[in-house]
Parts: C-alpha cells; sequence; structure tokens
C-alpha cells in the first residue's frame, strides 16, 4: 500500500471516529444542516435579482424602470439580511456542539488515562500527555465550530451556484471544466505534502510542553547545581525545532489559498471574455452576464476557502490522529472471569519463583520466592537498580510477572480483583502527593468515612497533629499547589497519616521516610509499630538505619534476595548487608 492509501485511509478513520461524537447531537447537527442550506439558498437568491435589476435598464433607449429596479434591489437587501441571520444562528448552534463534543473527548481521553496501565506514564512525558488533552483537543473544537461549518457551507454555496450557471448559459459552464480540475489537483498536490508537516508540528509541541513541565518541577535541582544556562540553551534548542516546524507547516500550508485563488481569478477573466462574446452573438443579456459573473464568483469564493482552511483541517487532524492514538492505547487488562473480591486480608504474602523485566530483553526479577507471615513487618533493601520497587510493582499488580506466582492469603492475586487487592493496601511513596484541598481532605482521601476524629487520631500517631494546628485554619487550611505552602518533610508526614487512615491489612512504604530528619524519622518507626500491630508491613529503604527494628530483612541484589535476616543476624557476619550498613555509616 502506498503513502498516499495510507494516508488516506488514516483520515477516513478518523473522521469516522469523530462522527460518533458528533450523531450524539443528532438534533442540533440536523437543524445546522437546514440552516446552512437555508442560508445559502438565501444568499444565492441575491445575483438572480440583481440580473433582473440590471435588464431593466434598456440598453440604447436611456430608459430605466426605477420601481423595478427598487423592487429587486429591495428583495436582495431582504434575502441578504435573512441569510446573514440564519448564519448567525448557525455559528451559535455550531458553537454549542463543538463545546459539547469536546467536552465530551476531553473526558473520554481523562477516563482512559484512569484505565491505563502505570507503564503508560513511566514512557511517556506528563507534558505530551497534557498536551493531548488541552492543546490538540483545542485544536479540534476550533476546527469543529469553523472549519467544518465553513466547508460544508462552501459545498452547498458550490452546488447551488452551479446548479445556477447551467441554467443561465451552459456553454459559458465549460470555463470551469478546465479550472476546477486544476484546482482540485493544486489542492491535493500541496496537502499532501503538508500533511506531514502538520504532524510534526504537534509531535514537536508535545515535546516542548514535556521538557517544560519537567523543568518548571525540578526548578530547585535546577538551580542548585547551576544548569540556568544549560537548561536555557537546551530550551532554545526545543523551542527553535518547534518554531521551525509552526513555520514550515503554516509556510507551506499558506500556499494553497494564493494558488487556488490564482486559478479561481484565471477562470473569471475566461467568464468575462467568453461571456462579452456570446453577448455580441446575442445568446445572453448584460443581467445574466452579470448574475453568470457572480454566480462564478460564489463558486469559485467557497473552493478559494476551503482551500485557505485546508492547513487548519490539516492541523485538526493532527491532532485528532493524536488523541485518538491515546484512546486506542490498551488499558489495564481486565480481571479474569470470575475473579474474587477480597475483603480483609489476613496479609499472609507468597512469592513463588517470579520473574519479571519492564521489557522482554531486560529481566530485572530472576526467581524470586519468599514468604512472608501476617503482622511481619518486611524491609527490603539494596543497591539502586537490584528490584526493590519492582516488588512493590507486583504486589500491588502495577505489572504482572513473566512467570511464578505472587500470593495474598493464599489466593494468585491474578484470580484477584485488582480493586479488592489494592484496597487491601496502603502506600507511601518518595514522591508525596498532595492535591489542592485542605488539610482534612487531603489526609482522609483514602478512607471517605473517615472523621475528624479518626484523622486527628493518625495525625497524633504521626506526630503531625501539633504542627497542622499551628496553621492559620488548623486541619481546614487549604494546601496549595501540592502542598507548596508547607515543608516537604510535613507533606511526607502528612502522606504517612493519610497510609494509616484506612482498614488496610497491608502497608508499603517505599523509600518514605526518606524526606524527615532522623527524630522524626524514629517517631515515625515507633508509632508504625504500635499502629501496624498485626499488619503486613514492607518497607522499601535506601537508609538503613530505618531497618534495623524489622521482623525480616530482604537483601535485594541483581533482582535475587541474597540474604534474609534481623539486623543483628545480617550484621553478625561477613554480609553484603553489613558491607552496605558499614558504607552508610563509616
Amino acid at each position: 500500500m502506498s503513502e498516499k492509501e495510507r494516508t488516506k485511509m488514516k483520515k477516513t478513520a478518523i473522521l469516522s471516529r469523530l462522527m460518533p461524537y458528533l450523531l450524539k447531537h443528532k438534533f442540533l447537527l440536523g437543524l445546522c444542516v437546514l440552516l446552512t442550506i437555508g442560508g445559502n439558498l438565501l444568499g444565492l437568491a441575491g445575483p438572480y435579482f440583481s440580473g433582473f435589476a440590471i435588464d431593466a435598464v434598456e440598453l440604447g433607449e436611456g430608459y430605466v424602470d426605477l420601481s423595478e429596479v427598487w423592487y429587486y434591489a429591495g428583495l436582495m437587501a431582504v434575502v441578504y439580511l435573512l441569510s446573514a441571520g440564519l448564519s448567525l444562528l448557525l455559528s451559535r448552534l455550531m458553537i454549542v456542539v463543538s463545546r459539547r463534543v469536546v467536552n465530551r473527548m476531553r473526558q473520554d481521553v481523562f477516563d482512559k488515562l484512569t484505565m491505563l496501565p502505570v507503564g503508560y506514564f513511566d514512557t511517556h512525558q506528563t507534558g505530551d500527555i497534557l498536551s493531548r488533552i488541552s492543546y490538540d483537543i483545542d485544536t479540534i473544537n476550533t476546527s469543529l465550530s469553523n472549519d467544518l461549518v465553513q466547508v460544508f457551507a462552501s459545498s452547498v454555496t458550490v452546488i447551488g451556484s452551479l446548479v445556477m450557471m447551467l441554467a443561465i448559459s451552459p456553454l459559458l459552464v465549460l470555463v470551469f471544466a478546465v479550472t476546477v480540475p486544476l484546482s482540485i489537483f493544486l489542492t491535493k498536490k500541496l496537502t499532501g505534502f503538508t500533511r506531514p508537516l502538520f504532524r510534526k508540528r504537534s509531535a514537536k509541541l508535545g515535546e516542548l510542553n514535556g521538557f517544560v513541565e519537567e523543568m518548571i518541577s525540578g526548578q530547585k535541582t535546577l538551580r542548585a547545581y547551576g544548569q540556568e544556562e544549560n537548561t536555557i540553551a537546551k530550551m532554545e534548542e526545543k523551542n527553535s525545532d518547534t518554531a521551525e516546524a509552526y513555520y514550515k507547516a503554516d509556510y507551506y500550508g499558506s500556499t494553497v489559498g494564493p494558488s487556488v485563488n490564482f486559478v479561481n481569478n484565471l477562470s473569471l477573466s475566461l467568464v468575462s471574455f467568453f461571456g462579452a462574446v456570446l453577448y455580441l452573438k446575442g445568446a445572453i443579456s448584460i443581467g445574466n452576464i452579470s448574475t453568470f459573473v457572480l454566480y462564478s464568483r460564489r463558486f469559485s469564493g467557497p473552493i478559494n476557502e476551503i482551500a485557505n482552511i485546508i492547513g487548519e483541517l490539516q492541523s485538526a487532524f493532527s491532532a485528532a490522529e493524536r488523541v485518538f492514538r491515546l484512546l486506542d492505547e490498551l488499558p489495564e487488562p481486565d480481571d479474569i472471569e470470575g475473579a474474587k473480591e477480597l475483603n480483609g486480608a489476613d496479609g499472609v504474602v507468597e512469592l513463588e519463583d517470579v520473574h519479571f523485566g519492564y521489557s522482554s530483553d531486560k529481566e530485572v526479577i530472576h526467581g524470586l520466592s519468599l514468604g512472608v507471615k501476617k503482622g511481619e513487618l518486611v524491609a527490603v533493601v539494596g543497591p539502586t537498580g537490584a528490584g526493590k520497587t519492582t516488588i512493590v510493582n507486583l504486589l500491588m499488580r502495577f505489572y504482572d510477572p513473566q512467570s511464578g506466582r505472587l500470593l495474598l492469603d493464599n489466593n494468585d492475586i491474578r484470580e484477584l480483583t485488582r480493586r479488592s487487592l489494592r484496597l487491601n493496601y496502603s502506600m507511601v511513596l518518595q514522591d508525596t502527593w498532595l492535591f489542592n484541598g485542605t488539610v482534612y481532605e487531603n489526609i482522609a482521601y483514602g478512607n471517605e468515612t473517615a472523621g475528624k476524629e479518626d484523622v486527628e487520631r493518625v495525625c497524633r500517631v504521626c506526630g503531625i497533629h501539633d504542627y497542622i494546628m499551628t496553621l492559620p485554619e488548623g486541619y481546614d487550611t487549604v494546601l496549595e499547589d501540592d502542598g507548596s505552602n508547607i515543608s516537604k518533610g510535613q507533606k511526607q508526614l502528612m502522606t504517612i497519616a493519610r497510609a494509616m487512615l484506612p482498614e488496610a491489612s497491608l502497608l508499603i512504604l517505599d523509600e518514605a521516610t526518606s524526606n524527615v530528619d532522623t527524630r522524626t524519622e524514629m517517631q515515625i518507626q515507633k508509632a508504625m509499630r504500635t499502629l501496624m500491630k498485626d499488619k503486613t508491613c514492607f518497607v522499601i529503604a535506601h537508609r538503613l538505619s530505618t531497618v534495623r527494628g524489622a521482623d525480616v530483612i530482604l537483601v535485594v541484589r541483581d533482582g535475587e534476595i541474597v540474604e534474609k535476616g534481623t539486623h543483628e543476624g545480617l550484621m553478625s557476619g561477613e554480609t553484603f548487608y553489613r558491607q552496605l550498613y558499614e558504607a552508610q555509616f563509616a
């Protein structure tokens, strides 16, 4: 299949994907169609009455029937006024339709994002995803509310004008047998060249947005390492690439309109010349020539307008392609048929010969086996890249292993619903996440039934209650912009309090104490031991001082558990754990 055929199929596929969104508003669309036809037919009546007004002048005799002229001029004014009114109503209706379509599409994209596997977000920039849900959908909105109406209205005008010209003089219409194919040829040739440019433009904008989002979120690190100039240079390069992509798309896209406009003006010249010849032979009246010229402008003008918006349509198709590509991403696999709901798990965890890799050619977990009893505090330690966080991803079923089994209370977790599995865990990550809302709302996020007393209880256990009470509104203080108005350590304590609140049987702490000082760290460990009694807790840690009280310490190296035991037991011999510990406290 040629590139041209593939492009045509892709465009047809995009249109077929857009149609269901439009057809949800059949009544409004039908009304828009009627308004378009009515408005354009009224507009086409103007030139018809113009010819009668001109023929009211008897050439060579100096006689003008002013009453007839005024009559047809008045009719022209009325039909043009009605046409303008219908066009205005049409524009308003299409704005309503496009707003509803875009609202539905944006909701579908967001809903899709909530169903995608975690791996998708590991491999796609946040800025690029935001670009699709904002810029790309806005581009589609502009095309639906303006370009789509214009194309349909122009089509009605072209057909109506052609019919009227055929009624006046079929011979003069032969002029367009030459100019219209030439216009179509030029349009197809130029749009075939510009289409990839608009696709590249959308992709470059997504890359730029991703870079800007990363740099803004990493401002402190950027400044701490004195990377301002280096970052500015990178930004200049990416900005230049994006600007160049925009320039090429717009530059070459802008050639379509003038090229077609030249052909249309050529057709007007030919109509004027051959019309004069026919008049001299008595085959047509001056009024009919005037009417034909006006219709020829009505005929060729919309073709020119369509050509002028081809660039915008190309941009809209490229944007829609990116949006639908996201919508076509495979969601997290469905639960197997008959999957069980697990509520109130005891917390017995087993891994049996688990093999896993994020890609098929690179395995990071090699035959991992372990058993965790109910209520145990399990620490997972090891060097960077050993597979510690990967174990968490497998426990929560963010990823499934290539082989082997993970069991919770003797249930293969693949036979459980993901939702019920995850609700049996509370989780605290190194990267804190707080949303724009009150302190109370943030801490109670994982437990909708929690009351003020429950929230205060876990905050007291975490040692953050007194700090919260010093805030302007206490628990009703609004946290702004991911909690930018409080310290990083306090944010981490709040997320730990949030994880304590649900009635979950298992807790995962992935570097959860990395942002607090040693005193707070000891306080949290003590609180955890009290609060997590009879619950299973996994602690992923680099700072080995946080895991000395663990019931079991698993030392992971190159995806395998190389050592297992208590802190005292592992420190008593020449172990890899002892090397790690002494390296930290040398």
